[in-house]
């Protein structure tokens, strides 16, 4: 098979896969940071961690889980000319997007309660700045994904979907070494 007819059976948008690539790249080479400065202190990274909210993060990897399958649903529902149903499952991925913000603002929230900064040791640091780059992704794709909904071409819902299933494939790169790694 030669590289053209490879490209051209790669499923959506080609600038798409490299807008993904470049951003699993990205949150890639940070949590090689993350885990690289923590073997410099275990204890104190184990001790930050202990105050992660992990039935919070759990319960978001289903939700972003469950909104990835809907923009998937939506695409078949789309190509079935089901417009209706592939619009309510875009919507419906939105409202999970939302929640799953709505829940890490307020995981953020309790951390500034606790007065629990960037500062505070390293391990929050690349906290904020892994999962804050990541819920901006999860707003541009609810934004996308909104977008998508109105202009529900197959295409285009293809497209919003592919950048979903980063965000989706982000989170689920993020919670086990960021929540779980012990």
């Amino acid at each position: 098979m030669s590289n053209a007819s490879l490209i051209d059976e790669l499923p959506g948008e080609l600038l798409m896969w490299v807008l993904i690539i470049s951003e699993l790249l990205v949150f890639g080479a940070g949590l090689i940071a993350f885990m690289g400065v923590r073997l410099t202190d275990p204890v104190g990274f184990a001790e930050a961690q202990s105050h992660l909210y992990r039935t919070g993060a759990a319960f978001n990897t289903a939700v972003l889980v469950t909104s990835g399958y809907l923009a998937a649903q939506a695409l078949h529902w789309r190509r079935a000319a089901e417009r209706f149903k592939a619009r309510f499952a875009l919507v419906a991925a939105v409202a999970l997007g939302i929640v799953f913000l709505g829940i890490k603002g307020v995981e953020y929230a309790g951390k500034a309660a606790q007065g629990i900064t960037y500062e505070t040791h390293p391990f929050f640091l690349f906290y904020y700045l892994l999962t804050g780059f990541h819920a901006a992704h999860v707003l541009a794709g609810v934004g996308i994904l909104l977008v998508v909904a109105w202009r529900d071409d197959p295409r285009n819902i293809e497209a919003g979907a592919q950048f979903w299933h980063m965000v989706d494939l982000v989170w689920i790169m993020l919670f086990p070494v960021i929540y779980l790694l012990g």
